[in-house]
């Protein structure tokens, strides 16, 4: 099949994932798409198109399977990590969809997430920053219990305590681990469970895009956390695999 300018259909679409990948990865506008991809407007129109039929989460989804999988992992996950990460807001964020985290001292939007064991994403949900944990937290196992039907139990701070745990084995079968900080630690200290989603934080902190958040709309926020998740994913894939002996 043919794409637009007589390129094959599976040429144009591998473009079209590398600029946006570049565009997530270094953090550019659109309209400073490199003369070496296709024209901005068209590379917009597939990221667009991707995000609103679910197409990037449902790639994202089947490259995690074989991410696991090479590990040695059953490709469905049965344990995971909640989070939330606060971040600064551009100023093209509307007010109605941020918010300013006093914890954090932070003016913009919060992504929470949830992560598996090998700190590969499972769901993310982005509010604004002034949105607590709890609250979010309902809505988002609710979507990835229906969306994983193995997952079981699920590690998280102290600031999902509360009716959320019992609201969690009554509705959905899933079990919330408390992960808690002992009185007798000072400074910072690495928690059992907790660093593993830290660190899928930290992956997307070196996203440019993601740095801040600069998206108008909260799809798309929740897309590029996506598209980033997948370019960590397909670079391990592509490296030459080792077994475990």
């Amino acid at each position: 099949m043919q794409g637009q300018g007589g390129q094959p259909e599976a040429y144009c679409h591998r473009a079209m994932l590398d600029a946006i990948g570049y565009l997530v990865d270094n953090g550019i506008k659109w309209r400073a798409m490199p003369a070496d991809f296709p024209p901005w407007d068209r590379v917009y129109a597939f990221f667009r198109r991707w995000r609103d039929r679910g197409l990037i989460r449902e790639f994202h989804d089947r490259v995690r399977g074989q991410v696991r999988e090479r590990a040695g992992h059953d490709a469905l996950p049965t344990a995971g990590m909640i989070d939330s990460q606060s971040v600064k807001a551009d100023a093209v964020v509307g007010a109605g969809t941020r918010g300013f985290d006093g914890g954090k001292l932070v003016n913009g939007r919060k992504r929470h997430v949830v992560v598996d064991t090998l700190g590969l994403l499972l769901g993310v949900m982005v509010t604004a920053a002034d949105v607590g944990d709890r609250a979010a937290a309902h809505i988002l196992l609710e979507q990835v219990a229906a969306a994983h039907h193995r997952l079981a139990q699920v590690w998280a701070d102290g600031g999902y305590t509360g009716s959320l745990i019992e609201h969690c084995l009554g509705a959905f079968a899933l079990v919330l681990a408390i992960v808690k900080r002992s009185g007798s630690m000072k400074g910072f200290v690495v928690l059992p469970k907790r660093w593993i989603v830290e660190r899928l934080f930290a992956h997307l902190m070196r996203s440019r895009r993601l740095a801040r958040d600069f998206e108008r709309r909260i799809a798309s926020a929740e897309a590029m956390i996506y598209w980033s998740m997948a370019a960590l994913m397909t670079r391990r894939l592509a490296r030459p695999h080792r077994g475990r002996g």
